[in-house]
């Protein structure tokens, strides 16, 4: 599939100033990086980096549901007080089955059901994600070592595969609520993210 760079301008946000770029592939789906201090003149400063799938409910709602909005605030301010990083975020939204299905999950969720078992009785996949396009992204930006801040392993997976070190995995567990810690769970459980029982303790 064909990614390509289209424009860059300044963005000031209430955590700082990033540069914000915008990809397109060739169905014309837009997608963004944030970033700070790229390319960094200091080889010695890894850049610390995160890949964001778009969750318009949690990113822009505020839902409690998931920890989608919690992560991305957290994310930018990470990187803005590192100084050199980038948010690589996708338009895959509900982990790639887009928002009208997520919404369907979510009314099975409302069910009982877990966030993996919904997909699943949709007919979809449980992570229909592909990353694939970080590689332009972030070869554009000069990047090729990198701290990545994620709980999910597949990201640090694909990345390897893709030809960058990855150098440090942080954990990003925030936002824990009464509303997603068995969203939370479902991940760590069933889907071998780094998440634990402790980790979703909301005392």
């Amino acid at each position: 599939m064909l990614y390509q760079f289209i424009t860059q301008a300044k963005l000031p946000t209430i955590h700082g100033e990033f540069d914000i770029h915008v990809f397109e592939n060739e169905n014309g789906q837009e997608h963004i990086t944030l970033s700070v201090g790229l390319p960094s003149a200091d080889s010695a400063t890894l850049p610390l980096v995160r890949i964001h799938s778009e969750c318009l409910t949690g990113d822009a709602f505020g839902s409690l549901k998931c920890d989608c909005g919690p992560q991305l605030n957290a994310a930018m301010q990470a990187i803005q007080a590192h100084g050199c990083g980038v948010i690589l975020y996708l338009r895959q939204e509900g982990r790639g089955i887009g928002l009208t299905n997520k919404i369907r999950a979510y009314a099975l969720q409302d069910q009982g059901h877990d966030t993996l078992d919904a997909n699943l009785l949709l007919g979809l996949p449980a992570d229909a994600r592909t990353y694939e396009m970080c590689q332009v992204m972030l070869t554009h930006l000069g990047v090729t070592r990198l701290a990545l801040m994620t709980n999910n392993p597949n990201k640090v997976n694909d990345l390897v595969e893709q030809g960058f070190e990855v150098v440090e995995r942080r954990p990003l567990i925030v936002g824990v609520n009464e509303h997603n810690q068995d969203y939370l769970a479902t991940k760590g459980v069933k889907m071998n993210h780094f998440i634990n029982a402790d980790d979703l303790d909301t005392h």
